[in-house]
């Protein structure tokens, strides 16, 4: 599978424009190249015309010029050849640079071994007058005044690429403010996006990210709404089909089906009550629920005291290791919620005549610690992102669990602004879960307003 390749909106655009200005450069000095040598051609045209036209007012004499191999020629160098016809020195001429005789007066290009020559010649009765100048010439300096014109270009580029850089950054500002708007809201930030800071090209997408909050927000609403009111519906059927079993149980005790349908009636009386224990939790997110003071230690008894029959019944041996005093300002159902879906996990997956430790202590002033340790199989270390996923469940696991314990107590725990911590149980062998959660809760509105 082919990876995505992420680019940057701010590079292109600066290296984009940066190519552009240098490809516009270019375009730039040819166009004064071309229009320098149109002057330069008009100008020295005129030149030769004039020296030739002159040289006729003067007594006519035979004048040869001389080129020279090795030399440089500039644009102020015209070579004048007079010749008559009867002596024929377009022969014999050295460089080749002689025009035959023409009938009428105008310019002319001669092809010699040194290059093209611009020529200038006059037809007379006699005598032919020719003024030459070698087209390098004019091609160099041409090049040469489109250079002069090209250079304050060429030393402006680097001010203008940075400042364009500069102007381009500041553009894109509001992007960088709206990924950080985004970046600091949580996985429950769906309030609509305020558009009054951000230009004109950024509201089309703002305005749908706000539609798809508002949807987003209803489906999730619909969704917690059924499972609360799915599972509400089920409690009291389940409890009474549980409580019948139990009678036909208690009068057919040696009946296996009965045996099994009280075990599956069971687990969907364990599911409902999670489905409940989520849909209360999703629903008090969106509430401000007061803090109370409370012992932290109270509560993980109170949780132990609930669970101890259904320990018993497996024969394991639950208790604490540490339950140190420590007084708390927080959520005391949400806390309880927590430690009783954690033992409560515990139990379940720890075999018969199993072992599950409880610790409740701090190691400083302003967080307290929970550890739930047990004998059981644990998790594969590569399943502890996973198991934190509403609805996962472990299949190694001998017991069917509604695979909601660990999400709900994640999810709990981060309300709390607490950390969830999953290990292997260096004493039992065991799962080991470690919850963080600090002694006094600071809510969302406390925190904007601080």
């Amino acid at each position: 599978m082919q990876k995505s390749r992420h680019y940057s909106l701010k590079k292109r655009l600066i290296w984009g424009t940066s190519i552009f200005s240098v490809v516009l450069g270019c375009f730039l000095i040819l166009a004064a190249y071309k229009i320098s040598l149109h002057e330069v051609d008009e100008i020295l045209d005129t030149q030769m015309q004039y020296m030739a036209e002159r040289s006729t007012s003067q007594p006519l004499t035979t004048v040869s010029s001389r080129v020279e191999l090795h030399r440089t020629y500039h644009e102020e160098d015209l070579l004048i050849d007079i010749w008559a016809y009867k002596d024929q020195s377009h022969l014999w001429h050295q460089t080749h640079l002689l025009v035959p005789p023409v009938k009428q007066a105008g310019f002319y290009t001669q092809n010699t071994p040194q290059g093209k020559w611009r020529v200038y010649v006059i037809p007379l009765k006699d005598y032919q007058i020719q003024v030459s100048q070698q087209e390098q010439v004019r091609h160099a300096f041409a090049w040469e005044l489109a250079g002069s014109m090209f250079i304050p270009y060429i030393l402006l580029l680097p001010v203008a690429i940075i400042v364009l850089a500069f102007i381009i950054s500041l553009s894109l500002k509001p992007l960088d403010e709206f990924k950080e708007e985004l970046t600091q809201r949580d996985s429950d930030g769906l309030s609509p996006i305020d558009v009054k800071d951000y230009p004109q090209e950024l509201l089309p997408t703002i305005e749908e990210m706000n539609r798809l909050f508002e949807r987003i927000q209803h489906a999730q609403t619909e969704q917690k709404q059924f499972i609360a009111d799915a599972a509400h519906e089920l409690r009291t059927p389940v409890t009474a089909l549980n409580l019948q079993t139990r009678i036909l149980i208690s009068q057919f005790p040696e009946h296996e089906s009965l045996q099994n349908l009280s075990k599956g009636l069971a687990r969907i009386q364990h599911l409902v009550t999670q489905l409940l224990a989520l849909a209360k939790q999703d629903v008090a997110l969106s509430l401000i629920e007061p803090n109370t003071n409370f012992r932290l230690n109270d509560v993980a008894l109170n949780c132990v005291e609930q669970l101890v029959n259904l320990a018993m019944q497996k024969e394991i041996d639950l208790g604490f290791e540490r339950n140190d005093l420590i007084e708390m300002q927080s959520l005391e159902s949400t806390v309880h919620s927590i430690i009783f879906n954690l033992i409560d996990n515990a139990i379940k997956y720890t075999p018969e005549q199993g072992i599950i430790n409880i610790s409740v202590y701090s190691d400083s002033e302003d967080f307290a610690y929970i550890q739930i340790e047990d004998s059981g199989t644990g998790i594969d270390p590569e399943q502890y992102d996973k198991v934190l996923k509403r609805f996962y469940r472990v299949h190694h696991h001998l017991e069917v669990g509604s695979g909601l314990g660990l999400s709900i107590v994640d999810k709990a725990t981060q309300r709390l602004g607490g950390v969830l911590t999953l290990s292997r149980s260096i004493e039992l062998g065991g799962l080991s879960v470690l919850v963080k959660l600090p002694k006094k809760l600071v809510h969302h509105e406390d925190k904007t307003s601080g």
